[in-house]
């Protein structure tokens, strides 16, 4: 699940650009990991298809890859009890964050 985000942060990141990955535990015991990146960004109306298996964005399409990683990672987080967001601004690159639930430890 995370190589997939990094892979994805790589591909859409020119050169010179920043990746960054974090992990953070919040007050409610929930664990945060995000993947944020300086790429080109992704404009708001393809964000709620990004999840979708296959769905590529109009211009990566010409790139490699098969629309199929950030399906994989909603489906990985799905099968947690996690969840997935994406935020993007076009020119500023896009923020990834994944949410786990609190574990029980009984």
């Amino acid at each position: 699940m995370l190589s997939n985000l990094l892979l994805n942060a790589i591909q859409h990141t020119s050169a010179g650009g920043e990746i960054c990955s974090s992990i953070q535990t919040a007050e409610d015991g929930t664990a945060h990991i995000n993947v944020k990146d300086s790429g080109y960004g992704i404009s708001a109306e393809h964000l709620p298809k990004l999840f979708d298996r296959f769905y590529r964005v109009p211009s990566a399409r010409s790139e490699v890859g098969t629309g199929l990683g950030l399906a994989i990672v909603k489906s990985i987080m799905d099968l947690h009890g996690g969840k997935v967001f994406i935020s993007s601004v076009v020119g500023q690159g896009r923020l990834v964050k994944l949410l786990f639930a609190v574990a029980n430890p009984e």
